[in-house]
């Protein structure tokens, strides 16, 4: 077995093992104001939302995770089928493996394969030449290219990247000669304004700010290594919110998107509210097509659209959009970091009057 594969089955096993579905965080201290009127009727409400100029029925999807192994293959079938039958938009895992070890390969085109009609962004690290991205485009035959940015990750893996100089330039090579909407992403240590920026001036205009507090990849190097030695940076990097609150301090008009530590519905109308066009799960998927299968799995996205979708009605949002109209409180500790930050928190009190 090769140093890829290895690692990918690894790294589920240990997202799973470390998976907490109830662990507090940052979207614990967001709380909506309840107006009594909310002047819109559940039916009328729509959850469609578009970026990297592309149409979705709903606001969520499964964010990339794996491939690269006959174990991942069949995590990728079951949530392939997922994808197909609830209508979602799916991303790979990396496919660097793929590219790397051409005998993986069909762990990744089951995706395409499963939902010939589904949405699907094909995903890889920023260290790679175009000829690897056009190839994982054709793979997948990828709506767009997901593009995950990891150096925390990279530090810690003993086999990671130690060269990020020319990350930046390469971004914007490929986002300028690749051929599809190109979408960069973290995985899970959330943005600063000042990432965003330097994104911004790279050409990007879809960015998913992918904030910690769901699957952590340095807690999973970490017990990778032989020594354990950076269990004090495990909580490195900023929450989803504070990643949104980041984004939401920029000028320029940007396509948004959240994931990391989402947990329930809730969660995800939360970071809609905070300006998100949608929202992206990992933990959560793999989490049920692993322990409860893919009807389960199928019959959980059944609710949380309902959910989702009563959220709105109660907010008075028949649209997506409109959820950034919601008059929102933050408490501690949003607002320490948002007055750090000279960010105006209490505009997020008062928006429908606005």
């Amino acid at each position: 077995m090769s140093i890829h594969k290895n690692r990918k089955d690894e790294h589920v096993a240990l997202a799973e093992q470390f998976y907490q579905s109830t662990v507090s965080g940052d979207f614990d201290s967001i709380r909506f104001i309840h107006h009594s009127f909310p002047e819109t009727d559940f039916e009328d409400v729509k959850m469609n939302t578009s970026f990297a100029g592309l149409e979705f029925p709903f606001p969520f999807f499964i964010n990339g995770m794996t491939g690269g192994s006959k174990k991942t293959q069949q995590i990728n079938l079951d949530l392939a089928t997922v994808a197909r039958e609830t209508g979602l938009a799916m991303a790979s895992g990396s496919v660097s493996a793929g590219i790397k070890h051409p005998e993986t390969s069909e762990s990744y085109s089951i995706i395409r394969k499963t939902n010939p009609q589904g949405k699907i962004f094909a995903n890889m690290g920023p260290e790679h030449p175009l000829e690897n991205y056009l190839k994982a485009v054709d793979l997948l035959q990828a709506d767009a290219l997901q593009i995950h940015v990891n150096v925390p990750q990279e530090l810690l893996m003993p086999e990671g990247e130690r060269k990020f100089s020319h990350w930046l330039a390469n971004i914007q090579q490929t986002v300028e000669k690749v051929g599809v909407p190109v979408i960069v992403k973290e995985v899970g240590f959330g943005m600063s304004r000042e990432t965003i920026r330097q994104l911004v001036q790279a050409g990007v205009h879809t960015i998913d700010v992918s904030g910690r507090g769901g699957t952590n990849f340095i807690q999973i190097e970490n017990s990778r290594r032989k020594k354990k030695d950076f269990s004090f940076a495990e909580n490195w990097g900023q929450s989803t919110p504070i990643a949104l609150l980041e984004a939401n301090s920029q000028p320029e008009p940007l396509e948004i998107l959240a994931s990391g530590g989402i947990r329930t519905p809730f969660d995800i109308v939360k970071s809609l509210a905070l300006g998100a066009r949608a929202v992206g799960l990992s933990g959560q998927f793999l989490h049920l097509v692993v322990n409860e299968g893919v009807e389960k799995t199928i019959e959980e996205v059944t609710r949380w659209k309902e959910n989702i979708r009563t959220m709105m009605t109660l907010l008075g949002a028949a649209e997506i959009a409109e959820l950034q109209q919601t008059d929102i409180i933050l408490y501690e500790p949003l607002k320490t970091w948002c007055e750090a930050r000279h960010i105006n928190w209490r505009t997020y009190a008062n928006r429908s009057n606005i």
